[in-house]
């Protein structure tokens, strides 16, 4: 799908998950495959059909694509033009995803999210190794004991969970003057189309991070026009 005949025809809170998982059960088009002069895949626009096809003909791994991700936020996220939309890496990501790859092979796929790099907003419980803070230096340390329902219902599809986004503090919930997509943890996330921009807000880390293609899918939350 081409980002912008996307936004052209759908506004993104009227689509709903069903919607997507509609477009990611079409057959995919080989061609918006892209190969570069390494002979790897190249994440831009990617789609999820796309990948799903790679990983069933064995030309593609989640460990891979993992991998190539992580590649991707530490050259533009951490670096570069310094997006700053990802606040925390899962340190287990590459673990998680060399597993559902033996579970593929032996002909185990949970779904359309099998082996898929997801990427959560930090104000999202996941019991794991990284915290959940709502990007407040207040809630650093904070190690969730359970799943919140969608993280657990991802891990059941066999998602990735690729790490944390940043976000406007407490979702905005924090002042009438506050920035969009700033956190006392995780500071200014940037727009990447117009870096001196805002990149609304509060889901901005999300919102940010799948506009770069830092991820296959972002997950935010609605509090208070949050997922723009």
């Amino acid at each position: 799908m081409i980002r912008r005949k996307f936004i052209r025809d759908s506004f993104i809170t009227s689509i709903g998950i069903q919607a997507i998982f509609n477009e990611a059960c079409k057959s995919p088009d080989s061609s918006l495959v892209k190969v570069n002069e390494s002979n790897t895949l190249e994440v831009e626009e990617t789609t999820l059909a796309i990948l799903q096809k790679l990983m069933t003909e064995g030309k593609l791994t989640s460990e891979k694509l993992t991998q190539l991700y992580l590649n991707r936020i530490s050259e533009i996220d951490k670096s570069g033009p310094q997006l700053n939309s990802v606040i925390e890496l899962n340190p287990d990501a590459l673990i998680i995803a060399k597993a559902l790859d033996s579970e593929r092979k032996a002909g185990q796929v949970r779904g359309l999210l099998h082996g898929i790099p997801i990427l959560i907003k930090d104000n999202i419980n996941t019991a794991d190794r990284m915290m959940t803070t709502a990007g407040a230096l207040a809630m650093v340390g904070n190690i969730a004991t359970q799943d919140a329902f969608i993280v657990a219902q991802l891990r059941k599809s066999g998602a990735v969970i690729l790490g944390k986004t940043n976000l406007s503090e407490w979702a905005n919930f924090r002042s009438t003057r506050s920035s969009s997509g700033w956190s006392s943890r995780g500071g200014q996330t940037k727009n990447p189309y117009v870096l001196d921009h805002s990149p609304c807000g509060s889901s901005s880390g999300t919102g940010t991070a799948v506009s770069a293609n830092l991820c296959v899918i972002g997950i935010g939350t609605e509090t208070d026009g949050s997922i723009a």
